[in-house]
């Protein structure tokens, strides 16, 4: 179940997120708050997974109210306006729900929300689909697929069908045989997402899907025709490809 608070200045938008947070039984709606500042003080002492923030707030608006987080929960916006989805997605929201929203579309987004918490914590995922008596039991099993955030959407990518990630900028682009794929990732993030050992770091600027590779020298590495660059220092990353640590 995931945590949940929300912020918005009107107690009426609280009333409507409380009562359609109420009919969905993987969320759990924690505190609601009128003042953000109020909410900044709860975060400091709790960690919800979830905020439903509302972007037009006086003092202080949901888009700063944010980026003052040093490391922020997941964040579905809640606005009567439109033109602030793109920075909100440059924030990485997980959603954005322009007022009136149906119960329909505030479940779709909930959705997208626990499908991020659960490839981001599998050992949840696993708790959560196996049997009481096996719970205590089982391990955590790497994920077939993830979803990677690419424009205002979410994409989901088997990773058996990775190539290799590679860093360009503010961005992380997901080669794959027939497509290439741009998220707004850190490298750290993708290191996150994809299970060692299956994929490694070689360069400062790519990690490779180990089984992909077909050929090491000493400064390059190949997967298939494509030649990539081994970085100082990634000896025992490029040992770990090859089986000899």
């Amino acid at each position: 179940m995931l945590r949940a608070i929300a912020i918005d200045d009107e107690p009426m938008a609280l009333e409507v997120i409380r009562s359609l947070s109420a009919k969905i039984p993987f969320i759990q709606l924690s505190a609601t708050f009128t003042n953000a500042f109020e909410a900044l003080e709860y975060l400091r002492k709790e960690k919800p997974e979830l905020i439903f923030l509302d972007i037009k707030m006086p003092d202080i608006s949901g888009i700063e109210f944010l980026t003052t987080l040093s490391d922020p929960p997941m964040v579905i916006f809640t606005t009567a306006y439109s033109e602030h989805a793109v920075q909100s997605f440059e924030l990485d929201a997980i959603d954005y729900l322009l007022k009136p929203f149906s119960q329909a579309r505030f479940l779709k987004a909930c959705h997208k929300a626990n499908e991020q918490y659960e490839l981001r914590h599998p050992l949840f995922r696993q708790q959560r689909q196996s049997p009481p008596s096996q719970q205590s039991h089982s391990s955590a099993a790497p994920p077939s697929d993830i979803f990677i955030k690419s424009g205002y959407g979410q994409v989901r990518i088997t990773l058996t069908d990775i190539l290799y990630v590679q860093s360009m900028g503010n961005y992380m682009q997901f080669v794959l045989p027939e497509e290439k794929i741009l998220s707004r990732l850190t490298m750290q993030e993708a290191e996150a997402l994809l299970p060692a050992p299956a994929f490694v770091r070689i360069h400062r600027s790519y990690l490779v899907a180990s089984s992909k590779v077909n050929r090491i020298e000493r400064d390059s590495i190949w997967v298939g025709e494509k030649e990539l660059p081994i970085g100082a220092g990634y000896a025992r990353e490029i040992a770990r490809i090859t089986g000899t640590k």
